[in-house]
């Protein structure tokens, strides 16, 4: 549905193609709504698609690129050409801009853990992991108590299937391990009773009509606990809560957060 263009004033675009799967989303921060939103899967193709897929975003919505008053963007860790890409179209949008937008950068793992924090049960710790090539995951400890939480790069951990087990097996308290699970990941922690394993493909894989169900196991030790934020919602408002309280992520440089060198 097309929104009258009188209402398009001060949007808020969102960017996240740090990783494999992608979103670009137009969110609406007087009706806190999302207007449009296109998610696909990327084989590293960033750099051809993040630019069509904002097009596309922008003509569903009925909007143009000057209705946009704020620019949000993931900022890593993520594939090296997701991160740099996803940044350099941000600037590149500001530029072009006749006003200058708001830059908001948010580290990957806040933006996947904050849907998340507020679903968990209590007492619970939410772990948000991301697929970092090779094998290797990154993963961090989000605080329930910090809904502006910005790891910084000493805060992630890095490692194979076993070190992200060893890690979890330290653990005393109950961890929803959310984010991008792998199904060699899934298969390592079922023997751990305090360790639930949120799938993130409910943004991607699922249909349409299973993205509200309270649960639902995807037969791998894996379930969607009642998400209906979609992915690029979450980083929309996850954006606004920042900028709204002025956070260091509203005011500082966009740069790239990388755990490690170049391969």
């Amino acid at each position: 549905m097309l929104v009258p263009a009188t209402i398009l004033l001060r949007m808020l675009l969102a960017l996240d193609v740090a990783s494999s799967i992608c979103t670009v989303a137009l969110y609406d921060p007087a009706r806190e709504a999302v207007l449009a939103e296109h998610m696909w899967r990327s084989q590293r193709r960033q750099t051809e698609e993040t630019l069509p897929a904002v097009e596309e975003t922008l003509t569903r919505a009925g909007a143009a690129m000057d209705d946009v008053r704020f620019l949000a963007v993931t900022t890593g860790p993520g594939s090296f050409t997701g991160v740099r890409i996803g940044i350099s179209v941000v600037k590149g949008i500001a530029l072009g801009l006749p006003q200058p937008p708001q830059l908001i950068g948010l580290p990957v793992l806040s933006a996947v853990a904050a849907r998340f924090v507020p679903l968990a049960a209590p007492g619970a710790d939410v772990w948000p992991v991301l697929l970092a090539g090779r094998g290797r995951f990154n993963w961090a400890a989000a605080p329930a108590d910090d809904p502006l939480w910005l790891p910084v790069a000493a805060e992630h951990c890095a490692g194979q299937v076993e070190a992200l087990v060893e890690a979890l097996q330290a653990e005393r308290r109950p961890v929803w391990l959310v984010g991008e699970l792998s199904s060699a990941l899934r298969r390592a922690v079922q023997g751990l009773a305090h360790v639930r394993c949120i799938d993130p493909a409910a943004d991607f894989d699922l249909r349409e009509r299973y993205k509200s169900a309270p649960r639902l196991s995807n037969g791998e030790g894996a379930e969607w606990v009642g998400l209906t934020e979609t992915r690029g919602e979450g980083l929309a408002r996850l954006a606004m809560r920042h900028l709204r309280a002025g956070s260091p992520a509203c005011t500082a440089p966009l740069q790239p957060l990388y755990l490690r060198p170049p391969q």
